[in-house]
């Protein structure tokens, strides 16, 4: 069954919250976190990205950057704008974004049950990342990103969580400059938390793989490099935030790719039609699943498929359709993973970014796809299955810096 443990956070103090908080360090680039750094000297991101603040030749997984972002962690604790937490809590972490709400349930996991497979991955990691993730959160003793996780709904944990928000004060609350409300509450000891988890069978990594990974690869190196291990030390838990399956948003993991891999227009559209059934289209996105909209040639087309009734929970995916039948036989996209032919683009920026691709001449084509449910992730997962890269975009993204794990 699955642990969890409070702790004492490293936190912001209320007054700067909103400057600490920042986007998980993988949504960005170098020049989208300057920029969303600049003027902001408190933002985690010149500790998750401490690249920022130095030359731009330099490479982002070499010491200097490591080096750069623990000074700049330490900084942010000695000039008071990171607290102790004076006593073990758990966090309940609530974001509104328009008309949806997820209230999830911050706390520390522990990594053997990463390891045991009562958290389940449904994605492989990529080493560059998760040896990035690994080398920082050693050298800051500390994981500053939490874990986006998720659970079969428990309407005990549903009911402790309304009754928490409705008898406690909020310790944060603000508006994040993309819209997003972020509010957190602080739950002191959190003993009925723990309890209730116990009856958790599975939980399931969301978004986060190659923090998950890394954090399990740091504890791992921590126990070996300690002679007295007796497995109380903190470096065998990390930070994770657990939301109840109903209540995640999942967007659309779109696709653009580079060139036709030596296809003309109708050369291109004849062998996806022989794939797909296709047909001209005036919307941008699919209605269900079993539909994937294509942008070629300034329009949209409408890629239909029926997955066959005894497909695998991996097959039935349309992002496997696509890249079964068009991207690795038509465009020569064997590995996603590595392929400098394709790009993704994630749902929040909507198909109009791919028309805006496209008719720019940066990409030959893109694909608009209908989101993954989070049931397909579930399924897969415990299936011990592998998903396609990027096939889920979960929005609202957890900010980092609201509350770190040190160790």
């Amino acid at each position: 069954m699955l642990r969890i443990k409070p702790f004492s956070a490293l936190r912001p103090t209320p007054a700067l919250v909103a400057e600490v908080a920042c986007v998980p360090y993988d949504v960005v680039n170098r020049d989208e976190s300057a920029a969303l750094a600049a003027n902001h000297p408190l933002s985690l991101l010149h500790v998750d990205r401490a690249e920022i603040d130095l030359p731009p030749d330099v490479d982002p997984y070499s010491d200097p950057v490591y080096h750069k972002a623990l000074e700049n962690f330490l900084a942010l604790q000695s000039n008071g704008t990171l607290i102790r937490e004076s006593q073990p809590s758990i966090y309940l972490y609530q974001q509104r974004m328009g008309h949806h709400l997820q209230t999830g349930i911050a706390t520390l996991c522990h990594i053997d049950d990463y390891e045991n497979e009562v958290i389940k991955k449904h994605e492989k990691t990529r080493p560059d990342k998760e040896n990035d993730r690994t080398r920082l959160i050693n050298t800051l003793s500390a994981d500053t990103g939490p874990v986006f996780l998720t659970y079969r709904d428990s309407p005990p944990i549903n009911a402790l969580v309304d009754s928490a928000l409705q008898s406690t004060t909020p310790l944060y609350d603000f508006t994040a400059p993309d819209g997003i409300q972020h509010s957190v509450w602080q739950i002191p000891g959190g003993e009925d938390f723990v309890e209730l988890f116990r009856q958790i069978p599975l939980a399931y990594v969301a978004d986060g793989h190659h923090r998950t990974a890394s954090a399990c690869r740091v504890g791992r190196e921590r126990r070996a490099a300690n002679p007295a291990h007796d497995g109380s030390e903190d470096y065998n838990w990390f930070l994770a935030v657990l939301f109840p399956a109903s209540q995640l948003q999942i967007l659309p993991y779109n696709r653009a790719v580079h060139s036709l891999n030596g296809h003309s227009k109708e050369s291109f559209l004849h062998a996806v039609s022989l794939a797909f059934t296709l047909q001209p289209s005036t919307e941008p996105s699919p209605s269900t699943s079993g539909q994937i909209h294509m942008y070629l040639d300034h329009s949209w087309f409408s890629l239909s498929w029926t997955p066959p009734p005894d497909a695998d929970p991996i097959s039935q995916l349309d992002v496997s359709a696509l890249q079964d039948r068009v991207l690795a036989p038509l465009l020569g996209i064997t590995d996603p993973r590595t392929s400098k032919n394709i790009d993704f683009i994630g749902g929040i920026r909507g198909p109009a970014e791919l028309t805006k691709i496209v008719d720019s001449g940066l990409a030959a084509v893109a694909f608009s796809l209908f989101p993954t449910t989070v049931d397909q992730l579930i399924a897969i997962a415990d299936a011990n299955q592998i998903m396609p890269p990027k096939s889920t975009w979960f929005e609202p993204k957890l900010r980092s810096g609201l509350f770190i794990h040190t160790f």
